[in-house]
């Protein structure tokens, strides 16, 4: 997800998509644990995503305002 699309999004919204993200991420170690999982690169996606969503949330708890 592009970071222009997680800016858009209200806080409720990001909220429920970094749970979703998280729950995701349990589920894509659990395959690979299992050697079920079909795309490793999946897990790095995924926590980059995290991350994407967890820099809105601190930027907007800490009122820094970045548009690029």
């Amino acid at each position: 997800m592009k970071i222009s699309e997680i800016r858009s999004l209200n806080d409720n919204d990001l909220n429920k998509k970094l749970s979703d993200l998280q729950a995701e991420l349990f589920n894509l170690r659990f395959q690979s644990a299992t050697g079920q999982l079909e795309n490793p690169a999946a897990i790095g996606n995924c926590k980059r995503d995290i991350a994407r969503f967890k820099t809105i949330i601190t930027e907007r708890k800490l009122g820094i305002n970045k548009e690029a």
